[in-house]
């Protein structure tokens, strides 16, 4: 039973240091990543108190810096919605100001073209049996699995429609 435990790794204060600068240099980290990379470590916890203040000191950590790039990355290559955005954020324990200063520059205009695109190509995929409500509501389940706002997917979801149906 014992192997499935993860084993604790000894490092001086500096070498923990040095491993996890080199954590947080190769991708944006949340404070809370580092607190779960540093459990592995047998270090005092106030020793890890002060790799967390020296991280943030020399710039390896910053929660500003990484929410923005987390928002910015999960909306551009995943095309997520802000509810899930703010979910996985919420998961890594970031405050609700930081997720709210996040969610607000995502542009508005991209944000809708997004979804809008999303929506457009999903409806390709869908049989030409289905009635225009099965439609709406495979669209609706599709976006608002993405993370979009069930207002706004209705909105664009019956806009697409309107279009397809005028275009047959």
């Amino acid at each position: 039973m014992q192997f499935f435990m993860k084993k604790e790794k000894d490092y001086t204060l500096e070498e923990a240091l040095v491993k996890l600068s080199s954590y947080c240099a190769y991708q944006e980290r949340a404070e809370m990543e580092v607190w779960e990379k540093m459990s592995e470590y047998t270090l005092s916890q106030i020793s890890k108190e002060c790799v967390i203040d020296l991280l943030k000191e020399e710039g390896f950590l910053n929660e500003s810096r990484f929410v923005r790039a987390y928002a910015g990355g999960k909306f551009r290559t995943k095309k997520w919605g802000k509810l899930k955005i703010r979910k996985g954020l919420k998961q890594k324990k970031i405050s609700d100001k930081l997720i709210e200063i996040a969610l607000r520059q995502i542009d508005i205009d991209e944000y809708y073209t997004t979804l809008r695109e999303l929506l457009e190509k999903k409806i390709t995929t869908l049989s030409e049996l289905l009635s225009p409500f099965e439609i709406k509501k495979k669209l609706f389940n599709y976006a608002t699995s993405k993370g979009y706002e069930m207002s706004l997917v209705l909105e664009v979801s019956e806009e697409i429609i309107k279009e397809k149906i005028q275009k047959q």
